[in-house]
């Protein structure tokens, strides 16, 4: 990877922060995004003794859209390239949080800002090719569904049903952008990093986060292990034309059959489109 640009958002700990560790170590000039100072700063600060190299950080809350613009004029301010985009922040709420645009926090967090971000650093990471779009899903997109009625989980909440459903709708995004970019020398591809051991939904835990994590916790991949998979994908040599795929433990899978229901990710396209202000010809 050196030579090579790499942004990793939610780098600030967990499996970002190990992902972006790997990838400094493989050479790369690694940029990473967090929302809180001082753990930005620390992270940076570990990641370049980690791996060595050049390392930047870019303070963003990426649940809001203005945020995210603003993380993209930032970013393509200092970055003159950018070979690789790692969408890796997320989290998940049990109870229904609202972002700052009014829209629900999983969905604006975990789909809306990959979504909005990619598509605003997508000339970037053209000019910059052979370049690729590294999404983080879920093996829970096996279980999730676009509820185009209720996509903002106003009716009948449920923590889990909306993180399964933005993750669900990452690989539908991940495998519309394939689509699109085809013939391009940009790839984009989802993966599953395994079940971790982070302070993932520490926040506002569910039952699971409160009684089951804590039990089978022992048994649970290590940050540095969960990120193997986004490394092995932002990397690998031969997987330079390998695009619209499903990964888990750095191998190519099927994910969800709906997911390569092209209605259903045009529709959701459109939708996003809409509720970022994008321009759908993008």
């Amino acid at each position: 990877m050196t030579g090579r640009t790499v942004l990793v958002t939610g780098g600030t700990s967990g499996i970002g922060k190990a992902t972006a560790v790997g990838l400094a170590t493989l050479g790369a000039h690694v940029a990473i995004t967090g929302r809180n100072p001082k753990h930005l700063e620390d992270a940076v600060r570990e990641i370049r003794t980690a791996g060595g190299g050049q390392v930047e950080g870019f303070l963003a809350d990426l649940s809001s859209q203005s945020e995210v613009r603003r993380l993209a004029g930032e970013v393509l301010a200092s970055l003159p390239r950018l070979e690789v985009l790692v969408n890796n922040v997320g989290g998940y709420w049990n109870t229904r949080h609202v972002s700052a645009d009014g829209l629900e926090r999983t969905f604006a967090l975990n789909y809306l800002a990959p979504f909005l971000l990619t598509n605003l650093l997508l000339k970037r990471l053209k000019q910059s090719a052979p370049a690729r779009v590294v999404t983080v899903a879920s093996n829970v997109q096996s279980m999730g569904r676009i509820d185009f009625e209720n996509l903002q989980g106003e009716r009948d909440y449920s923590g889990a049903r909306a993180y399964n459903q933005s993750k669900f709708a990452d690989v539908l995004f991940s495998h519309e952008l394939a689509r699109r970019l085809q013939g391009s020398p940009v790839t984009a591809n989802a993966l599953h990093p395994g079940v971790v051991s982070t302070a993932f939904g520490a926040e506002d835990p569910g039952t699971i986060q409160r009684v089951f994590i804590p039990i089978v916790r022992p048994l649970m991949k290590t940050p540095a292990q969960g990120a193997a998979t986004s490394i092995h994908v932002a990397s690998a040599p031969d997987l330079e034309h390998v695009t619209g795929c499903y990964f888990s433990n750095s191998k190519a899978k099927k994910s969800a059959k709906q997911s390569y229901d092209t209605a259903t990710a045009l529709r959701l396209w459109q939708v996003s489109a809409d509720l970022v202000g994008l321009d759908t010809a993008h």
